[in-house]
């Protein structure tokens, strides 16, 4: 209920609102916490989910560090995408390495790695291609990336090629 109030910018309705939520969760963990006390099998059952729950009602919007995205999934980050449509995603970011050219039998995946941290891209490829490398035994000589590599720190600058998306709509009106 909180988010449709804050999209109508009735904020005191949400704040109201989210305050009442804060209220009842604490109500639930004290409440929890009391009725499980002096039981070892249930505190341990119970503890690391009350803690996931502590962290939850204490958390603030503007907090530094770690927040809980999901109860069921606490380890997501919060990545920042710059685009109008859809500004954040929650996950992982992660590391793809395939060959360039289509081999035998159709495309496959030659490396995966998860980065967690919300990493700048442009810093992860160098330790990924090397990892790659120690993996295949094989030298890349040619390494194609998005756009989010930009000032990347690999030493082989010219290996490194950078996709642009070719948009016909940009080119002047005589030239199209």
């Amino acid at each position: 209920m909180t988010g449709r109030y804050t999209h109508a910018h009735q904020f005191k309705r949400a704040r109201r609102q989210l305050k009442f939520l804060r209220t009842r969760l604490g109500r639930i963990i004290r409440d929890i916490r009391r009725k499980i006390d002096g039981d070892a099998v249930l505190e341990a059952r119970f503890g690391p989910l009350l803690d996931l729950a502590q962290r939850v009602r204490t958390q603030d919007r503007h907090q530094r560090g770690p927040k809980v995205y999901a109860l069921h999934a606490p380890e997501v980050e919060c990545i920042g995408k710059g685009k109008a449509r859809a500004p954040y995603e929650f996950g992982c970011k992660v590391s793809i390495a395939t060959p360039v050219t289509s081999p035998k039998g159709g495309q496959f995946v030659l490396h995966a790695k998860a980065l967690h941290g919300n990493p700048f891209d442009g810093h992860t490829l160098g330790p990924v291609v090397a990892d790659m490398e120690k993996l295949t035994g094989v030298e890349a000589r040619r390494i194609h990336v998005d756009k989010g590599y930009r000032d990347h720190t690999y030493p082989h600058r010219f290996r490194v090629w950078i996709s642009v998306r070719f948009d016909a709509s940009r080119l002047p009106s005589g030239a199209r």
